[in-house]
Order: C-alpha cells, then sequence, then structure tokens
C-alpha cells in the first residue's frame, strides 16, 4: 500500500446541511423534512455506460476442449484398498504398479485413463509424450507419500469428472523425497484442463491443491477445495474459469497465478481463504508477462481472514466487465498495480481495515454497479493514490474515511463527494422531482460519501435522505437494486455546480479536478 497523505475537507454529520468547498458550489438544507410524497418511490437503479476500456480478453483455445481431441483407446485402474487391477492393454503404454501406486509411461497418442474404486495408501502417476485424459469416475484417492495424481508430462491433461459421480483425492502431510515437482494434490506439468458435470473434492495436506507449472482452466465440473496448506488452485502461467463451481478453503491464496493471467469469463466461485483470494502475482520486471486479472462474468464471493489477504489483486491491470462479486476483505478488497477498469457488473468490495477499491495506477469506471466501502480516515472507499480518476458511466457509491477525487477534465458522468453516515442505516439520493437516483446501506460508518451516476446533471440539485425501510427490496450486500420506499428524511440537500462536486467529507490523493497525472 502507497502511504496517503489526506486533505481534509469539512467534515459534516448526518443531520446537518452540508457546508460549501468553494463560493460557485451552493447547498441548502431542508435537513429533518419528511418527504410526504403520497405514493412510493421506487428503486430503479438505472446506470449509464461509457465506452468499454480495459482488456475484454476471453483467454479462449479450441484445444482446451475436450470435444476437441480424440481419445480412441482407454486403460482402466480400478483401486482396490491396498491394490489395483489394470484393464485393456495399450500398445505403446506401460503400466506399472507397487500395491495401490500406479505409474503409466506412455508414447501413445489417443489414450484415455479411467480411475474408479477406493484406496488409503495409492496413488496415481503419468509420464506421456502426447495430450490425455483422465476421468474420475467415483475415484478416491489418499497418498501417504506424496500427490494423489501426479501427472509429470508437459502436455495437455484432460481431467474429466463423471457425470453423476462423487470423487476426493487427498495428499500426503509429508512428501517423500523426489528429484522431480510435486506441488499439490493434483500436480501437473503441462496444461491441466478440467471438464465434466461430476464432483471432486480435494484436501491439500502439504502446499496446494491444484497446481500446474503450466496454465489451469476449469471449463465445467463441481470442485471443493476442502483444505489447502498453501493455495487452492496455483500456477506459473495461469489460470482461466469458463465455468462451473468453485469452492475453496485455503491457508494462503484462493486462486493465484503466478507468472501470467487470471480470467474468469463465468462460473460460481466461494473462497474463504487467509491471504488473497484471487491474485495474479509476478512483479519482478519481465515485460514479457503480463499478470492482468480480467472478470468476463460469473458469480465471485470471497472472504479473506488473514492480515495480508486482499479479496482481487492484480501487480497489473485488472478489468471487471461483467459478473456479481461480493468481497469482504482485511485488506483492499480490490487493488491493481496499474490500472482498473470497471466496464459492468455488480460489485460490493468493502474491506474492513483498508480500501475498497484501490489502484495504485488509473482508476477508470465506465458502467456498472459498484459498492466501495473502506475503512475509519485515512483509508478510502476508492482509491486511485495521484493518478487519474476516471468516470464515464456507471451507478457509482464509496464510503470510508476519505475518497480520492474523480479527475473532472476527463469524467463525462457528474459526481459529487458528501459529508458521512451512520452503519445499517439506508440512504437514498432523490432529484429534484422525487425520482430515486441510487440507494444503499452501508454496513460501516463513514465520514466521506463519493457518488456518480449517470442520470446526475451538472446545475441540478439533489437530496440525501434517509429511509426507515424498502419494500420488495433486491439489495445486493447493501446495495439495492430494486424496492420501494416512503416518506424518507431529507439529510441534506446540495446542487452539482461541477462535474466534480466537492461538498464534505475527506479529499485524499486521486486525480484532482484538473486533467490528472
Amino acid at each position: 500500500m502507497l502511504r496517503k497523505v489526506i486533505f481534509y475537507g469539512m467534515v459534516l454529520m448526518v443531520g446537518m446541511s452540508i457546508a460549501s468547498c468553494s463560493k460557485d458550489e451552493k447547498t441548502e438544507s431542508d435537513a429533518g423534512e419528511v418527504i410526504e410524497t403520497g405514493t412510493a418511490i421506487n428503486i430503479s437503479s438505472t446506470s449509464k455506460s461509457g465506452p468499454v476500456e480495459g482488456s475484454q480478453d476471453t483467454g479462449a483455445d479450441d484445444d482446451d476442449l475436450v470435444a476437441n481431441s480424440t481419445f480412441n483407446s482407454t486403460v482402466k485402474i480400478n483401486f482396490d484398498g491396498n491394490s489395483a487391477t489394470i484393464e485393456n492393454a495399450v500398445s505403446g503404454v506401460t503400466v506399472t504398479q507397487s500395491g495401490a501406486d500406479v505409474v503409466v509411461n506412455s508414447s501413445a497418442s489417443g489414450v484415455a485413463y479411467e480411475l474408479t474404486g477406493s484406496t488409503t495408501i495409492g496413488s496415481f502417476k503419468i509420464y506421456s509424450d502426447k495430450k490425455f485424459k483422465v476421468t474420475l469416475n467415483g475415484v478416491s484417492i489418499t497418498n501417504n507419500e506424496g500427490p494423489a495424481i501426479n501427472i509429470q508430462s508437459g502436455k495437455r491433461a484432460f481431467i474429466v469428472l463423471a457425470d453423476g459421480t462423487e470423487n476426493k483425492l487427498t495428499d500426503a502431510a509429508t512428501y517423500a523425497t523426489s528429484t522431480e515437482d510435486q506441488k499439490g494434490t493434483i500436480f501437473s506439468e503441462g496444461q491441466l484442463i478440467f471438464s465434466g458435470t461430476g464432483a471432486l473434492t480435494v484436501s491439500g495436506k502439504t502446499k496446494h491443491a491444484i497446481a500446474s507449472d503450466d496454465y489451469i482452466r476449469i471449463v465445467d465440473g463441481t470442485i471443493q477445495v476442502s483444505d489447502a496448506i498453501s493455495d487452492g488452485l496455483h500456477s506459473n502461467d495461469g489460470i482461466y474459469i469458463d465455468g462451473g463451481k468453485i469452492n475453496i478453503v485455503a491457508s494462503s491464496d484462493g486462486i493465484e497465478a503466478e507468472k501470467g493471467r487470471i480470467i474468469v469469463n463465468g462460473g460460481e466461485i466461494t473462497l474463504k481463504v487467509a491471504d488473497d483470494g484471487i491474485v495474479a502475482s509476478y512483479e519482478d520486471g519481465d515485460e514479457t508477462i503480463i499478470p492482468d486479472v480480467i472478470i468476463n462474468g460469473g458469480k465471485i464471493n470471497i472472504e479473506t481472514t488473514g492480515s495480508g489477504g486482499e479479496g482481487i489483486e492484480s501487480k497489473a491491470s485488472l478489468s471487471i466487465n461483467n459478473g456479481e462479486i461480493y468481497i469482504k476483505a482485511i485488506d483492499d478488497a480490490i487493488n491493481a498495480g496499474k490500472a482498473i477498469y470497471i466496464n459492468g457488473g455488480t460489485i460490493v468490495a468493502y474491506s474492513t481495515t483498508n480500501d475498497g477499491i484501490d489502484s495504485n495506477g488509473t482508476m477508470t469506471i465506465t458502467g456498472g454497479h459498484i459498492f466501495a466501502i473502506g475503512a475509519k480516515s485515512p483509508e478510502e472507499g476508492f482509491d486511485c493514490d495521484n493518478n487519474t480518476f476516471r468516470i464515464t458511466g456507471g451507478l457509482m457509491v464509496g464510503v470510508g474515511g476519505a475518497t480520492s477525487s474523480p479527475t473532472a477534465g476527463v469524467s463525462t458522468q457528474p459526481s459529487a463527494i458528501l459529508s458521512g453516515g451512520t452503519a445499517n442505516q439506508i440512504y437514498s439520493i432523490l432529484d429534484k422531482d422525487n425520482n430515486e437516483v441510487l440507494t444503499f446501506k452501508s454496513p460501516v460508518s463513514f465520514s466521506t460519501l463519493l457518488v456518480s451516476n449517470g442520470s446526475f446533471s451538472v446545475g441540478a440539485s439533489y437530496k440525501l435522505v434517509s429511509v426507515s425501510s424498502v419494500d420488495d427490496a433486491n439489495a445486493f450486500n447493501g446495495l439495492y437494486l430494486s424496492g420501494k420506499f416512503s416518506n424518507p428524511t431529507v439529510t441534506s440537500t446540495f446542487t452539482l455546480s461541477t462535474m466534480v462536486s466537492s461538498l464534505g467529507g475527506s479529499i485524499g490523493p486521486g486525480g484532482g479536478g484538473g486533467g490528472g497525472r
């Protein structure tokens, strides 16, 4: 984290009028007035979108679809306690076993391996010159000496979870000495690609649960990491999630790419981790390695429990184009080293000790529904240090001890910086005709509020009101998407006299009122 220098404005409490920060920014106050409209005020949660920025790359590769490969031969391996039974000899494939430890050496093309049965003292290891498929068809493997599945091949390994099956893999708490890499319960030197509609539970007793020295792709399936001493998913070169259900409990990171990108195109991801939730962690200066995080869709729920745990982190750029994201993090909920682009999605980023959304470079908001929750001063809902903070669309709410100021010279959607409020109180902003602009309920008290919406107009006046309850509410972790309420109480009124109207609260380092830098 870069150390913040906070320039304190006038902090105004709920129920008081908002003071002007410059002579041309008019405010007026009817604090305490109850607005009796006679009819309920509808929450519309409408937002406008500006031109999309950042990356929309999906990382698609047709060669990663198992349906695009042909496997004409199948070797069946059934684990039975202390031993294993091998069926279907295939030319070019040698299978050896010692008890329930099975080792495959293959130079043949188009070979599939089907694993069934159960063992508490077994393993499956494969060496292959060609890509191959491993179908987990109701198998349970616990290895007391190393990985449950050890793929010593740099070729594509398709891991297929057979329909309707439950599969379980557990590694040893201490690995036997080996000259080979063996970094997790499932380890591969090459690409590791999961598909199928079955379920897999992985327990990582010594390091990672699922690891690849190349990249990992999850196309489909239900994957549960019940525990991992280190990371849930860990790769050298990238992680791509296209679908499926992923649930990870880990003592370090949930999903980490050491030297590559992370792209989420879909699926449901639930992470409860001690360190970072999703992190592209490379930062050693090789310009050929781009550790971006790109989220194009899916449902993501992240909770970090350790003191250094950030929700989603990219050491380079982070682009959010769509999806439903909720993060509750100890450290920053969302962080990027160079730039953050938010083009869409519904996002609640809540940090209990730091910033809600923090870019160490620029920040650009073009669309989406975004609620960023920071801790007390000097922490911020939205933080981009002394860099450009551009708003061209989206529905935005930021609460915290302070905020970075949007950069007026490059923003096309107005915003307002207002004074604070109390925890668990519902607040709404209404226009002069009492039409709802945005509605939220913060889990914490805050001294600074940043709001922006496409229905804001420079020169128009608005009311910040408190609401006792919302009927027919559709709320995403405190950000109201629909519903209706009646008889709100005016907290304050304000006029947007400029593109960025600073009317209260505290302004920390940000893009400023000019062109940014």
